[in-house]
C-alpha cells in the first residue's frame, strides 16, 4: 500500500485560457483571463489595456487616424473613436478607469505611401498617444513605428502583451 502526503499528488494541468481573435476594425474585452490576439499590424495599432486590479482587459485593433477623415465607419476602425470605445467597454466590464494602464504596438511605415508629413503609421501612434493622454491612461510601455510587421498576444491575466515580428524577434512589453 502507497501513502500519499499530498505533496505527490498529481493535478492535472491548468486548462489553456480561451484564445480570441480580434480583427481588424475590432476590439475584445476581456474578464475571466482570456488571450487576445491580433496579427496583420502594418500601420495599423493594436492598444491593450488592462486593470490590474480588476483583471478586466481589451483590446482593439484601429486602422486609420481619424474617425472625422472619413464619412461614417465602425468606430473601432480610429485611432481615435476606436481607443475611446474600448476605454467605455473595459469600464463597462469592471476595470476602474484611474486604474487602467496601456501598451500600444504598431504603427509601422511599411508601405508609405506619402508624399508630404507623417505617413499613417505614425499619424495613428499620434493620434492613440494624444487620445490616451486625453483619457488621463498612461502608456506603459509601446513597440511603435519601424518598418515591420508586428502580431499581438494581450494576456488579460497579467496585462503581459507579447510582441512577434519578422525582424525584431519576440518582446514581451
Amino acid at each position: 500500500m502507497k501513502v500519499y502526503d499530498g505533496s505527490q499528488v498529481e493535478h492535472a494541468a491548468d486548462p489553456e485560457p480561451e484564445r480570441r481573435k480580434v480583427g481588424i476594425a475590432e476590439y475584445e474585452v476581456a474578464t475571466e483571463g482570456a488571450v487576445l490576439t491580433t496579427s496583420g499590424l502594418g500601420s495599423c495599432i493594436g492598444v491593450a489595456l488592462h486593470d490590474p486590479h480588476s483583471g478586466v482587459a481589451g483590446l482593439v485593433h484601429v486602422m486609420m487616424p481619424s474617425a472625422d477623415e472619413v464619412d461614417g465607419g465602425d468606430p473601432a476602425k480610429f485611432a481615435d473613436t476606436g481607443t475611446e470605445l474600448l476605454v467605455e467597454e473595459v469600464t463597462a466590464a469592471g476595470a476602474d478607469s484611474d486604474q487602467l494602464v496601456a501598451k500600444i504596438a504598431g504603427g509601422s511605415d511599411m508601405l508609405d505611401f506619402s508624399e508630404n508629413g507623417a505617413g499613417i503609421g505614425e499619424r495613428n501612434a499620434e493620434v492613440v498617444r494624444a487620445t490616451l493622454a486625453t483619457l488621463d491612461v498612461p502608456i506603459t510601455a509601446e513597440d511603435v513605428g519601424g518598418d515591420h510587421g508586428r502580431s499581438l498576444r494581450l494576456e488579460s491575466r497579467t496585462g503581459d502583451l507579447v510582441v512577434k515580428s519578422a525582424k525584431q524577434g519576440i518582446d514581451r512589453l
